[in-house]
């Protein structure tokens, strides 16, 4: 839990109410219990409360929770833990009804506990497969969100931007608004509020009613003084070529090719064995699990740096540990004394330091690579706006050679965005080509990427040109070793996101955006409230940013970068609906 408390935002406090919310359901359970889980909570109930936890209050076994029977299981209870969605009702009424037919003798009671809140058409759903009655205990886990660091919290809801744009449903903002009341309730009332977009504008609005409701401005009128600043609402929807852009980042790296979950990644398993163990051992697994969060001091190091830089930290912290264990000549007997007091720690390092570069081999593997090369190439020469109108020989050497769909899309997306749309006869050569070789795949992909505003044709006014001119979104002299620059997490390109973050916050920031705000989507939000709870100017401004619709790595970095810089007087702590990268994005909008 120390790694979520080193912020002036405590965000342990959030950890240990979902935990005793959990645990406190678990009790009214008396006897052996078997938990159940929907897949998309599974991963992120266990930065709240791991397994030990749940062992000390009697859970036996865990499952995910799928369209087939159960496995045959000696307990008292089976309790089912999801989220509020239909066809996972359908899953939960097969287990008890396969369960029920297999142990008609058994004392075995079912329950089922919604994260984070019930809803009556799953009811509905529960009472039309007939298990309602059978279900003896339904409660909810109000667990809004989910503390990855002392400065990063998520929701971990993967559906908000696809449910909002493609299929124009508004359900999760009401869900959206709730979370951020419950920051409110647990830190203090948020006095400025900015933001861009529809969604932002819309949540807020939802803020504002819901608490005039139900009256939740008095609960917090206790706290006057609150631990957050301002909040600023970001709506995907306003800055889409970030998440397409690869981020080069360390941490962003090891998401892009392996894919970071609920702070855990899988790494094949050879670059971490010895030369011995590889031809000794027999493997029973080929993958190598790494919890990875800032626990781990090296990983908090070097996690934000541009990848070209993280070599060099790595050699000069292997040098200063050899050179610790080694130095032990000629040492007094009090100074032997205190090496072997220190002696653990200095292991403990170089183990992690065995790890870290073990995962830096495996990423140097993809990234040298004519693949990976040539993509970051394409991709950096369409973020400056050159020849992004004309077909790219790239991309449709790509799509010859049947590469996977989604990094071909993911390229086209960008061009599209890059020259704000697409020429007709540009982007019917694009479809034609793709659904020549992918099939239906790619024609249900396509039209729900227009929907979103990914592939669209070209409009008279360029809004990218102007926007990357005026908010200087590539920077050609930008050192990744020693940046100057959040430009430094694509190595040309600053996140258009965080660029409206830094001048949100930096004094005069607010007269430049003034200019632009008019080419992005959706409306601007910009309230203050009437007490006034500003801190005095010598304390760090505390600045939650909160992204509806997903947020990469690359964007927490260059949060993370503004707030380390020597001039800035601002401290950012993160919130999203979900941790993405541009693979995990496009799926989720072309994906059911």
């Amino acid at each position: 839990m120390s790694h979520l408390q080193s912020g002036k935002v405590d965000i342990s406090l959030i950890q240990a109410a979902a935990r005793a919310n959990l645990i406190n359901l678990l009790e009214k359970c008396h006897g052996r219990k078997a938990l159940v889980w929907d897949n998309s909570i599974a991963g992120p109930v266990g930065l709240v409360a791991q397994y030990t936890i749940l062992k000390e209050h009697q859970v036996v076994k865990m499952f995910p929770l799928r369209d087939m029977p159960l496995p045959e299981t000696d307990v008292d209870h089976i309790i089912f833990i999801s989220r509020p969605k239909l066809h996972l009702m359908d899953y939960i009424a097969q287990n008890v009804h396969s369960d029920v037919k297999t142990k008609s003798g058994s004392k075995k009671e079912y329950h089922l506990f919604f994260v984070p809140k019930q809803s009556l058409l799953c009811m509905e759903r529960l009472k039309h497969k007939g298990v309602f009655g059978s279900v003896m205990f339904i409660d909810e886990f109000k667990c809004q969100l989910f503390p990855f660091e002392s400065d990063l919290i998520s929701m971990e809801i993967t559906e908000v931007f696809r449910e909002y744009t493609v299929e124009n449903d508004p359900t999760y903002l009401y869900q959206i608004a709730q979370a951020i009341i419950y920051l409110q309730k647990m830190y203090g009332p948020i006095p400025k509020v900015w933001g861009k977009g529809n969604a932002a504008k819309q949540v807020w609005d939802l803020v504002v009613r819901l608490q005039r409701e139900k009256n939740c401005s008095d609960d917090m009128k206790n706290n006057q003084q609150s631990c957050i600043d301002q909040m600023i609402l970001i709506d995907r929807s306003v800055d889409l070529i970030t998440p397409l852009a690869t981020q080069l980042t360390y941490e962003g790296l090891i998401d892009e090719i392996f894919g970071l979950n609920n702070s855990t990644a899988n790494f094949p398993i050879d670059n971490f064995l010895t030369t011995e163990e590889r031809t000794t051992e027999s493997l029973s697994e080929d993958k190598k699990q790494i919890i990875l969060n800032s626990a781990d001091k090296l990983f908090a190091d070097i996690r934000d740096k541009n990848f070209n830089a993280v070599g060099t930290y790595l050699s000069k912290q292997a040098k200063s540990i050899s050179a610790q264990l080694e130095n032990t000549q000629e040492k007094s007997v009090q100074e032997m004394k205190l090496y072997v007091q220190r002696l653990p720690q200095i292991l403990a390092k170089k183990k992690q330091l065995a790890t870290h570069t073990a995962i830096a081999e495996c990423i140097k593997e993809v990234t040298d690579g004519y693949d990976f090369l040539d993509t970051l190439q394409t991709e950096q020469e369409f973020l400056n706006c050159i020849e992004v109108d004309k077909p790219s020989p790239y991309i449709e050497e790509m799509i010859a050679q049947s590469k996977p769909l989604v990094k071909v899309l993911r390229l086209i997306c960008l061009q599209c965005i890059a020259s704000s749309g697409l020429k007709p006869k540009v982007l019917e050569g694009y479809k034609k080509d793709l659904v020549q070789v992918y099939g239906l795949e790619a024609l249900l992909a396509i039209s729900k990427l227009e929907k979103v505003g990914l592939l669209k044709l070209q409009s008279s006014t360029r809004q990218y040109t102007v926007l990357r001119k005026a908010l200087r979104l590539t920077m050609e002299d930008t050192s990744e070793i020693n940046p100057t620059d959040i430009s430094y997490v694509h190595s040309i390109y600053a996140p258009l996101s965080i660029r409206l973050a830094e001048n949100v916050t930096k004094s005069g920031g607010m007269k430049q955006l003034q200019d632009v705000l008019g080419l992005l989507p959706g409306p601007t939000l910009d309230e203050t409230a009437s007490v006034n709870l500003m801190p005095n100017s010598d304390s760090p401004l505390t600045v939650l940013v909160f992204f509806i619709g997903g947020c990469t790595f690359s964007e927490i970095s260059a949060l993370r970068f503004l707030s380390q810089q020597d001039d800035s007087n601002v401290e950012f702590i993160i919130a999203t609906t979900k941790l993405i990268n541009g693979t995990t994005f496009l799926n989720s909008i072309i994906e059911n």
